[in-house]
């Protein structure tokens, strides 16, 4: 059996089967990636905007078509899907639009005298391995600055993806990027061992689990190999003070519960004043006892089914360790009667240190709440993690929402409003949440060769 297929979480169906590659044709995929380059890269930065443009049209207009497919491989729910997709575009609009202006050289105030800049200049083939989580969207926040700079990319994708990675390299096509520029490979773990270690293979992005970043990384490093790692997360959402709790609460249900709470920059560990805790667990259990989850197709549907019986394992492991050392489940806590990956939404409180749940990331339907008694512990707490992706703080107190911002280990902090995101917005973290940045301006500096000209005075 193979490991690419497309296995229906609401059912747990195998729809379909992908061959994997063979060593002969990842031999290929290396030499048609390299040879490609030496086109591309020398493409004007205004021919590979326009080809951005055609991408984002051809999104724009597939997107119910490319939605359905990545409800059917990891359960998304349409209207998220959707979404995905139009996140997608604007993705590549953005470096479309911003590009040449991104790319554009830096003068320098050369102390030597004469005239100095720099140029951010492609490096060459690089190696894309991205999840299930955001089939679409891991891909364009790395796909997308690094075509436009000039790089190519070979692109190994989750195995539970290959109808949505197959889509994406035929838009490429579509839009007149050449087909060795961007490459599919349904590629084993020991054939992306032998890329990193090729030398036409220049940088390696990983967005994925810890273990996943740490082994890539560890190959990487042994072949000086420039990596970016967006790795997992356990955020926090600290509530100091809210007028509006049911508000609060609503954006707290939204930032765990997006992408049925599978999402690294997902609000996990929701951190209370005591003086609301009380209110703030009873509003939220309620909301969370609401929510739905069914057929994903379904616009009644809340969120869908995990993405796969081994998701929902793993996390029952999670719950079910945090109970028997006296934790208490609020509401949920068990699998649903019925065929398909799917787990009811579920609230813990009283989690220690002792248990899983304090310190693991806890991927799908999951909150745990935290009582504190002052800013001192709120930081404390949200900072007693191995994770640094992102966090939220919500307090009318401004001046003290910014002294929290900068006091977190993160990488990103949004104040008075759950874990967003934009195209023009740089994701990342810190800690074991990754290296590096995607996104925004410093989307297009990460691949680059920073190069020196110097051309002395009179000449």
């Amino acid at each position: 059996m193979s490991m690419y297929q497309v296995r229906n979480p609401a059912t747990g169906v195998v729809e379909r089967e992908f061959d994997t590659a063979t060593d002969a044709e990842v031999t290929s995929a290396v030499e048609r990636s390299d040879a490609a380059f030496a086109a591309w890269s020398r493409t004007p930065a205004k021919d590979r905007a326009a080809m951005l443009h055609r991408v984002a049209d051809r999104y724009q207009e597939s997107k119910v078509e490319l939605a359905a497919i990545i409800t059917r491989e990891m359960g998304k729910a349409t209207a998220d899907a959707i979404g995905e997709v139009e996140f997608v575009v604007d993705i590549y609009r953005y470096y479309a639009e911003n590009g040449e202006a991104l790319l554009a050289d830096q003068p320098l105030d050369a102390s030597t005298g004469g005239t100095a800049w720099v140029r951010k200049a492609p490096i060459g083939v690089l190696l894309g391995i991205m999840p299930w989580n955001y089939p679409y969207y891991q891909v364009a926040r790395f796909a997308g600055p690094n075509l436009m700079v000039g790089n190519t990319i070979l692109l190994k994708h989750a195995p539970q993806c290959p109808e949505s990675a197959l889509a994406m390299e035929r838009i490429f096509h579509e839009a007149g990027l050449p087909a060795d520029a961007y490459i599919n490979l349904f590629a084993t773990n020991e054939q992306v061992a032998d890329l990193i270690a090729d030398p036409r293979v220049r940088g390696v992005s990983v967005t994925g689990s810890e273990r996943a970043g740490t082994a890539v990384a560890a190959v990487a490093g042994q072949h000086l190999k420039k990596v970016v790692l967006e790795l997992g997360g356990s955020d926090p959402f600290i509530v100091l003070d809210a007028p509006d709790l049911a508000k609060v609460v609503e954006d707290g249900v939204l930032a765990r519960m997006e992408n049925a709470g599978q999402a690294c920059n997902a609000a996990k560990r929701f951190i209370v004043a005591d003086g609301i805790y009380d209110e703030f667990v009873e509003r939220f259990t309620a909301a969370m006892a609401a929510l739905t989850t069914g057929d994903p197709t379904d616009p009644a549907t809340s969120y869908g089914p995990l993405v796969s019986e081994q998701a929902v394992e793993g996390l029952l492991a999670q719950i079910e360790d945090a109970v028997a050392k006296g934790a208490t489940v609020r509401t949920g806590g068990k699998r649903l009667d019925r065929p398909g990956a799917f787990l009811e939404a579920t609230v813990l409180t009283d989690v220690t240190p002792g248990m899983r749940a304090f310190h693991e990331e806890l991927f799908g339907p999951v909150a745990v709440i935290y009582r504190v008694s002052d800013v001192d512990e709120a930081v404390a707490l949200a900072n007693d993690t191995p994770f640094g992706l992102g966090g939220a703080v919500y307090t009318q107190d401004q001046a003290l929402a910014l002294e929290i911002a900068d006091r977190l280990d993160a990488g990103m902090v949004w104040i008075n409003e759950p874990e967003g995101g934009g195209a023009d917005l740089p994701f990342g973290g810190t800690k074991r949440s990754g290296v590096g940045r995607e996104l925004g301006p410093g989307g297009v500096d990460e691949f680059v060769n920073r190069k020196l000209i110097h051309v002395p005075a009179g000449s």
